[in-house]
């Protein structure tokens, strides 16, 4: 149990009674919207203001990391507390200052968490970065975001061996000449004093995005959009103090911050990983069953390989199941209540902001929907003509109430919220709104699309095709045509023990005839692998253009098959 401190200061006291009435509304939607409001505040460090004094004399798992081979790696919150105080004075040792730029690249591995707590309190920027990055991926995040620090682990240094600059370099795990040992922060005192005092609005973290339909925009957010702005993740998820929060994501995306940093510290619970080489479903599920993980965040593709398994013969002690990243498919929800009688509510968000729309506890959950606006925010609906109405692209008012959008794009003026003079921050995704609030997702605006005029949701046909058992996948494009303007053409992954052929293209063409209305039928599909960010996100943007490609020259793929082959 936390040490009871009987006055916290103005800032925490504040942060504190914003997040106590959601812990205390957590199934109560209907009030939890009406009267939650942002803490009002103009200086805050959450590290300092908030986790320090949650963990002073706190001994409970913070944070619990386990390895293939099963080591383990615990740390209370007591000792996290204390080693990121070790961190911060190490980096500020190295000429670290406020503002500077940090570029954290890292699996998960408890170092990250310390020196993203450690450069929270110092005030440095972190730049987040995924451990797949490329030498030139590297090269152009660390002149875009003009990146001073550099830390990484030691098997990823030779990764900036080609790439100049001056700017310090940590490794954690050893490393070679001029790399600066992460481990030497542990010769360094265990209390820190900040120099100055935190604004709200200073810069925290700038996130590349994953880029599924163009370069990646660099986003900023500061010491209030994330970790205040992510109680209305918590509130999504329903983490509460005590539970084991496991968040299947991996480190360098602002997902990771969402629900394995924020969400989970904000309720004062435990953060549960395992860290594997290759995804193995049986194996995450036996891990998940063996660890009494409460809460669990995964993304859809990780649901739809757990759905392949026999999820009954796993006993679980969950009792909250969330996804984020890209809609669900109605389909894998079923399966999942069939299997634990627990139903994966869906949430939104972007890396421009947290916790936006979503299905919190114990609320109605419509299938199709993602959910209701989330306490602290209003969306709005904006159509082709700029107005709010109940079908439209998702945005938010870009104001100071937005607490959880972000401040901007950092090298793009132009791009940032509120920069096309309607004062709207455009999400780029389309939706509509039913008579009880309820959001359901068409798709990605770039990725909507018309046939004979009728408006296609590739989503929605995405969500019909993976109820056929043969599908693991699918992507649905809209494939150029004379005719009809353009017809819905599906890229479709295989479950195991299937293979692609064209007795399974016939099946899936007759499973299709009856399940969509004719405007709406797939007309052309492919067995393929689908491209994907390295985040995980399939770039629908790479299919059109090998669609338009295709169709232009009269190209047909070897596992390309039309429904008109088999009328």
């Amino acid at each position: 149990m936390a040490k009871v401190i009987s006055s916290p200061a103005g800032s925490t006291a504040a942060f504190l009674a914003a997040r106590d009435f959601l812990l205390h509304h957590r199934t109560d939607y209907d009030t939890a919207v009406r009267e939650f409001r942002w803490p009002v505040q103009k200086q805050f460090n959450w590290a300092l203001d908030y986790f320090d004094w949650m963990a002073a004399g706190n001994n409970s798992v913070a944070l619990r990391i386990i390895d293939e081979n099963k080591t383990e790696h615990v740390r209370s919150f007591a000792e996290l507390s204390a080693q990121s105080n070790r961190v911060a004075n190490f980096l500020e040792k190295l000429g670290a200052r406020k503002g500077d730029r940090l570029l954290l690249m890292l699996g998960n591995e408890i170092a990250l968490w310390e020196i993203l707590l450690a450069a929270m309190k110092i005030g440095v920027v972190v730049v987040p970065a995924t451990v797949m990055l490329t030498p030139e991926d590297l090269r152009i995040r660390l002149a875009r975001a003009e990146v001073q620090h550099v830390v990484t682990n030691a098997a990823y240094v030779d990764k900036f061996s080609d790439i100049g600059g001056d700017y310090t370099r940590i490794s954690v795990g050893g490393g070679p000449s001029g790399w600066v040992p992460f481990e030497s922060a542990m010769e360094a005192p265990a209390e820190f004093l900040p120099h100055e005092p935190t604004l709200v609005d200073d810069w925290f973290l700038m996130y590349f995005t994953s880029g599924t339909t163009s370069l990646p925009k660099l986003v900023v957010h500061s010491h209030q959009s994330y970790p205040v702005g992510h109680l209305s993740t918590m509130y999504w998820i329903g983490v509460q103090p005590g539970d084991v929060h496991w968040n299947i994501s991996s480190p360098g995306w602002a997902k990771h911050a969402w629900s394995s940093v924020f969400a989970p510290w904000n309720a004062g619970a435990g953060i549960f990983v395992y860290n594997y080489n290759r995804f193995d479903a049986r194996t995450v599920l036996g891990v998940l069953s063996g660890h009494h993980v409460t809460t669990l965040c995964a993304p859809p593709t990780v649901w739809r390989m757990l759905v392949q398994e026999p999820l009954a013969q796993f006993q679980v002690s969950l009792r909250e199941v969330v996804a984020a990243g890209e809609p669900l498919n109605p389909e894998v929800i079923e399966q999942v209540k069939a299997g634990w009688g627990l139903t994966v509510r869906d949430g939104f968000g972007q890396t421009e902001t947290t916790a936006m729309i979503g299905n919190p506890p114990g609320q109605k959950v419509k299938a199709g929907s993602m959910g209701r606006v989330l306490p602290g925010y209003r969306i709005f609906l904006i159509n082709d003509e700029g107005r709010p109405t109940d079908e439209g692209e998702i945005c938010l008012e870009f104001n100071d109430d937005s607490v959880g959008l972000m401040r901007g794009y950092a090298d793009r003026p132009r791009n940032t919220a509120g920069a096309a003079d309607d004062n709207y921050h455009h999400t780029g995704d389309l939706a509509s709104r039913d008579a009880d609030g309820y959001i359901t997702y068409f798709g990605r605006a770039d990725d909507v699309f018309k046939a004979s005029g009728y408006r296609i949701s590739p989503f929605e046909l995405e969500s019909i095709l993976i109820e056929h058992p043969a599908i693991a996948e699918a992507a649905v494009v809209a494939s150029p045509d004379a005719i009809r303007q353009a017809v819905p053409k599906a890229f479709i992954v295989l479950a195991p023990g299937h293979s692609p052929s064209r007795e399974l293209a016939s099946d899936i063409f007759t499973f299709i005839r009856k399940a969509c209305t004719p405007y709406k039928r797939i007309r052309w599909l492919e067995f393929t692998d689908l491209p994907k960010t390295i985040s995980g996100k399939i770039r629908r943007v790479e299919l059109r253009a090998l669609e338009h490609q295709r169709r232009s020259t009269g190209e047909r793929a070897p596992l390309e098959f039309f429904d008109e082959d088999f009328l």
